[in-house]
């Protein structure tokens, strides 16, 4: 069954007569449209694919299921939805809540006459969090690409080589080989590996850093995210102990992870095992994400998540320690949820690598 006909059957256990979606993420995942403008009118037997003139060509041959409908100027995109909606005869038109700002269904409300405008809450959102087959060989795809940049980029590891080097590198490897970064890279060095989402700078890689690299590519409109920490030029004990903690953590928490468990439960395998080595409190972020058309997708691994492991969910699995003054350790695969565990997509090495 296809992410369109998917969708319907979710309408129709939710008697909703028709569907809106504007946001461009679950507009492309029910439609196969990579562009960055369009709406799909959703009913349980039909609907309309509506964009501007710059996609008409791309409409055509992207978008499946729907009839395509495109305008131009002076035309405008509020407009042209009223129209579509007055010739389909919706009496009644859910949109998602979630996704939809005030001013915008304001908007639409205005220019809506006769037909009443209701915000059915997330109705994509769910959905998305279980993967296909499909959905999941892209995601593999992305993952073999990750890695191997990864592998490509530990050449350039060395004393005084910059964060910004390392950093340009993991892009340009990636349009290299045409993909689409997932997100901007994350490249941090010896204090400043601390900061799990710190910016690369100039700062030039010292002898005795912990190097932290977090991307991704994206293959087809659909993610990787990936990290590995690494040092340069010479590992303390005290290095080895906060990394060997982190990678033990991480692998219980993948150990541990299964349809039915809960993803609090797995966040706090990973946080049971760093409190070993009193490093728990340096752990400031949950145990992972959803994973799929967008680096940060449906779902968390974390304290005080309801969420629950099911079969196609796509994780990240990402523990980390940081130490303002002396820096961090993340350690981040990617893991599909199958009948019996999951299975890792990402096959990077996880043993501490000292570089050169």
């Amino acid at each position: 069954m296809n992410n369109l006909n998917r969708l319907r059957e979710a309408m129709k256990s939710r008697n909703l007569e028709a569907l809106l979606l504007s946001d461009p993420v679950n507009v492309g995942w029910a439609t196969g449209f990579t562009g960055s403008f369009g709406f799909a009118l959703v009913t349980p037997d039909g609907g309309r694919f509506l964009t501007d003139s710059r996609y008409t060509l791309q409409a055509e041959e992207q978008v499946q299921g729907l009839s395509k409908h495109s305008f131009a100027t002076p035309q405008t995109g509020e407009g042209f939805l009223a129209e579509n909606v007055q010739a389909m005869a919706l009496p009644r038109l859910a949109f998602e809540g979630t996704t939809v700002a005030y001013d915008t269904f304001t908007k639409w409300q205005s220019r809506l006459v006769g037909t009443e405008l209701y915000s059915a809450g997330s109705v994509v959102g769910p959905l998305r969090m279980i993967k296909s087959p499909g959905e999941v060989a892209k995601i593999r795809n992305a993952c073999k690409l990750t890695d191997a940049c990864f592998d490509h980029v530990l050449r350039l590891v060395q004393p005084g080589v910059s964060e910004w080097d390392v950093q340009l590198d993991i892009e340009f490897y990636f349009r290299r080989n045409g993909a689409e970064l997932a997100f901007a890279p994350i490249v941090v060095s010896g204090e400043r590996s601390a900061r799990p989402h710190g910016q690369a700078s100039e700062k030039k890689l010292e002898k005795g850093d912990f190097l932290t690299m977090d991307f991704g590519a994206q293959v087809d409109g659909y993610c990787a995210d990936l990290t590995r920490t690494v040092v340069v030029g010479e590992a303390s004990e005290r290095h080895r102990e906060i990394y060997g903690q982190v990678l033990k953590a991480q692998l219980a928490a993948i150990g541990a992870m299964r349809p039915g468990v809960g993803a609090a439960e797995v966040d706090s395998v990973a946080r049971t095992i760093l409190d070993e080595k009193q490093l728990a409190k340096h752990f400031g972020h949950g145990l992972g994400h959803g994973l799929g058309r967008v680096v940060h997708d449906g779902g968390r691994l974390g304290i005080g998540s309801e969420d629950r492991l099911e079969m196609g969910q796509v994780w990240t699995v990402e523990p980390g320690v940081y130490i303002e003054g002396f820096g961090g350790v993340r350690i981040e695969d990617d893991v599909v949820v199958t009948e019996s565990g999951v299975e890792v997509l990402t096959h990077s090495p996880k043993e501490l690598l000292v570089l050169p």
